[in-house]
């Protein structure tokens, strides 16, 4: 959990690296509380059939997030941030993306900063 909190304190922060753990506890946090309100959206007729309302209006708020730690995460293994826009290809766009996500970082500094594991690192540092 103390993952996906440090995400969202830094909420709209498109600088530095995020390693493969914060990266992806993040996602999964995300996914568990996603399913939940989905599911509390059925039981209280909300769901629309497009998606329900809680988890409509969840997964607008953590957005931006998710796109911040996403850019950090391809920062990681030196790569812009940019490169999410993959994900608007069909299939193939995905695919690449989680390989990449899952990929080991840089263990050392690359341009986008210090490897996250040496410690906090003030945003914007290189």
């Amino acid at each position: 959990m103390q993952w996906y909190l440090e995400v969202l304190k830094k909420y709209a922060v498109f600088e530095g690296r995020a390693h493969r753990t914060e990266f992806w506890m993040f996602v999964l946090v995300s996914l568990i509380i996603s399913i939940v309100l989905s599911i509390i959206d059925v039981l209280i007729g909300t769901n629309t059939g497009a998606g329900g309302v809680l988890q409509g209006i969840y997964s607008l708020a953590v957005l931006i997030p998710s796109l911040a730690v996403g850019c950090r995460r391809l920062h990681d293994i030196d790569k812009s941030g940019w490169w999410q826009l993959l994900g608007l290809i069909p299939l193939v766009g995905i695919i690449i993306l989680i390989i990449w996500f899952a990929k080991e970082g840089d263990r050392q500094p690359n341009q986008y900063g210090s490897n996250p594991w040496d410690g906090p690192q003030p945003v914007g540092a290189v």
